[in-house]
């Protein structure tokens, strides 16, 4: 593919409106001839523009005054590639340009060599594979950069309270607890214990919670219990005769029964106690005296022991304590839930109270009903029992909390030997961590050090491809770096440059990969930047810079495996080229042409593009110059073969035709430029004896005192024959005839001596 035709320039530096070279065909090698200022430079920015697919060189070169965008039309492989809108319709990637604008890029910006052109020399020496490369390590570097302002985010966001004085990473790596709560309640429990050692030492443990029962299994016996050896009959009289005593009638006469005795001492018979009156005709005083016997007595008593010891266990102090041990109970708890497990206290005292005053008051009625008929045998009431069952049922209740309460004092008393010997400091950071914990897994938080932690992974994800990819661009280094060093050392000699580079490589930094290199002169190294003493931009000239820049181009496409399809832009590569420079540069220009798909050089020079062009193969070559149009430059076709001919050929070319047809109009002419015509030859035939700014005459002296010496220049013969020329083309010459303007011309003489003199310089 290469660039046919530049078909349109509009709007862009000095072109204002130019369609000219739709007619101009650009051939495989094409020079572009322009003096400075006409638009040979717009003409390279347009082509790199198109390589970059970057519209800001062109935009930039927007012709001053112009209301309109720049509008560009290239045709390229039969097609046009159009730049319109600040937008190319298709990149061309294959082309390649050496301009002021590779040169500052690449190399320095006047003298100074910065950060930027080493990177950017860095890319150059990679060529496409290995920017490729570079360009992938580049993007995981970048992307770790990423991650890191990521990273830094997602840290932000977790809480510094949560993780206390974790780090991030260390809170993030926290293992889940699936017992964390109990264990953070346990830990808070000991640095609470060990805060409050005095108190924990004090503070007494749980005392037993008790009810007391009441015993049926005694007490149904005892109201079943009768006296077997008591009459019926006689009981029943008795009860009857008691009967119509009223209220209180058995206590009286069971009193009076036990008086009997007393009454009677000193008697031979049993007297009244009240009355004193012979007891022997009284039926009932020996029906009484069985009724109150001892075994009645013994009876009757153990019922009243029994009213008595309920009353006693079941009174009204008991409740009262119990509220007591109850009230001890909670304030312990309060105390002990602090630093250990404890079971609640949810006991109702009132109830509990109610209960048991029910059942002490239904159990005390039926020991008062048999206290007061003791022969009767009796039952508990189901009532009774069912209140009896109520309170038995608080009184289990009771003794079931109890037992919790007392199995907390082993524990208790594990609280104060902990707490005795607790180092605070320690539990603090225990506690410290195990709250980190918790926290760590708590929904929101767990999310954002998911969030992070993804983050880390994909960083070390990232960070391994970085690894693989700067692995491999060392490898492609390993090889590159030394063969263009060869390379431009390679083309530095043939640009006959006094100098030399040494140990071109790569530098990695954050900044990105950069070449390094220092200049060798006499083999001495001396750096690219220096503070002081010598360095890059007080020992190379502006001609050496440039060809160092040509060097370093020519040597990148010869890194290049796509060379052959590349487009081949130069601009101006004689700027500050010595003269001895030259032919190299021309030479290398030819080489590479033949490499290449399309070579297309610019220049103001045209004796240098007329050296390029006379070695050019005539069915691939073209030519077109940049010219004045008004205030506007267009495009013309170059006629090269014109500017080519040098003053030399012109005046062997008057010489010639003035042999061919005497014209009179130009004799003067002709006869002005023999002694010219034999100055050039002998300049090229005698260079050493005839410098620039030697006279003719004063080398025929020379020629004519060395002949038939070692040292003879020239024979006699040319001697005679180069004397007899310059007598008569001295006569039109300004120097040796003050009146040559004048000097009267023979035609025929004439033509003798244009013969003689070509003649004369086409000997060898």
């Amino acid at each position: 593919m290469t660039c046919e035709r530049i078909t349109l320039l509009r709007n862009v530096g000095q072109f204002d409106s130019v369609n000219a070279g739709a007619q101009l065909a650009l051939a495989n090698f094409s020079l572009i001839y322009a003096e400075n200022g006409r638009g040979k430079t717009t003409l390279a920015t347009i082509f790199r523009s198109l390589n970059l697919n970057d519209s800001g060189p062109i935009n930039e070169r927007k012709r001053l005054g112009s209301q309109n965008a720049p509008h560009i039309v290239l045709t390229i492989g039969g097609v046009a590639t159009i730049f319109q809108n600040g937008t190319w319709s298709a990149p061309i990637p294959r082309i390649e340009v050496f301009d002021d604008a590779f040169v500052a890029s690449n190399v320095c910006s006047g003298i100074e060599i910065t950060t930027a052109h080493k990177q950017n020399l860095h890319e150059l020496i990679l060529g496409a594979q290995g920017v490729m490369l570079n360009t992938t390590l580049q993007t995981y570097v970048d992307r770790i950069e990423q991650h890191n302002r990521d990273l830094r985010t997602k840290q932000d966001a977790i809480p510094a309270a949560a993780r206390g004085n974790l780090t991030v990473d260390v809170f993030c790596a926290l293992a889940a607890d699936p017992d964390i709560d109990a264990k953070v309640q346990e830990a808070e429990r000991a640095l609470s214990a060990a805060r409050s050692a005095d108190a924990v030492r004090q503070q007494a443990e749980f005392s037993p919670l008790s009810l007391p029962a009441f015993e049926i299994d005694a007490l149904n016996p005892l109201l079943s219990r009768t006296l077997a050896d008591l009459e019926a009959e006689a009981a029943a009289r008795v009860r009857s005769h008691l009967k119509t005593l009223g209220a209180g009638g058995e206590a009286w006469v069971g009193d009076g029964v036990a008086r009997i005795p007393a009454a009677s001492a000193g008697q031979d018979h049993d007297v009244c106690p009240f009355c004193a009156q012979d007891l022997a005709g009284s039926e009932l005083i020996a029906h009484y005296q069985a009724y109150f016997s001892q075994a009645y007595g013994a009876l009757r008593q153990s019922i009243i022991d029994a009213g008595r010891a309920v009353a006693a266990m079941h009174g009204e102090e008991s409740p009262v304590a119990f509220e007591r041990s109850v009230r001890v109970s909670i304030q312990n708890r309060e105390f002990w839930q602090r630093f250990t497990e404890v079971p609640p206290i949810d006991l109702d005292t009132a109830t509990i109270n109610q209960a048991w005053s029910s059942a002490r008051e239904a159990v005390l009625t039926v020991l008062r009903a048999r206290a007061a008929a003791p022969f009767e045998a009796i039952s508990l009431p189901r009532e009774t029992i069912t209140l009896i069952e109520d309170y038995e049922n608080q009184r289990t209740a009771v003794e079931a909390l109890s037992t919790r309460l007392l199995a907390c004092n082993a524990h208790i008393a594990a609280v104060k030997q902990q707490a005795a010997v607790a180092n605070v400091a320690t539990l603090t950071n225990d506690l410290n961590r195990l709250s980190c914990i918790k926290a760590r897994y708590e929904p929101v938080i767990a999310a954002l050090c998911d969030d992070y932690l993804a983050e880390k992974r994909a960083k070390a994800a990232t960070e391994r491809l970085r690894v693989q990819a700067r692995a491999a661009l060392d490898q492609y280094r390993q090889q590159i770096f030394p063969a263009y060093e060869a390379a431009i050392n390679v083309y530095l000699q043939r640009f006959n440059a006094g100098f030399r580079l040494g140990s071109v490589s790569s530098v990695n930094n954050r900044g990105g990969s950069s070449a390094n290199y220092t200049v060798l002169i006499n083999n001495e190294a001396v750096a690219l930047t220096a503070d002081q003493g010598p360095s890059f931009k007080n020992t190379l000239s502006a001609g050496d810079r440039n060809t160092l820049a040509l060097a370093f181009f020519f040597a990148s496409l010869d890194q290049d495996p796509t060379l052959a399809d590349k487009i081949i832009v130069i601009d101006d590569p004689m700027t500050s080229l010595d003269e001895h420079r030259s032919l190299t540069t021309v030479q290398e220009i030819r080489r590479l042409a033949t490499r290449v798909r399309q070579m297309i050089v610019l220049s103001h020079s045209k004796p240098f593009l007329c050296t390029l062009w006379e070695g050019a193969d005539t069915a691939t070559r073209s030519a077109i110059r940049i010219a004045r149009d008004g205030t506007s430059s267009t495009l013309a076709a170059w006629d090269v073969h014109q500017d080519c001919i040098t003053e030399h050929d012109r005046r062997h070319e008057l010489v010639a035709s003035y042999l061919r047809a005497s014209d009179p109009a130009i004799e003067r002419a002709v006869a002005t430029a023999l002694r010219c015509i034999l100055e050039r030859f002998v300049r090229v035939a005698y260079p050493a004896h005839f410098p620039p700014g030697t006279m003719l005459g004063h080398f025929h002296n020379i020629c004519s005192q060395r002949l038939g010496l070692p040292s003879q220049i020239m024979n006699e013969t040319d001697i005679i024959e180069l004397r007899a020329l310059l007598d008569y083309a001295n006569q039109f010459h300004h120097e040796t005839n003050a009146g040559y303007a004048t000097a009267i011309i023979n035609d025929q003489e004439l033509i003798l001596f244009c013969e003689r003199t070509v003649s004369f310089a086409r000997r060898p």
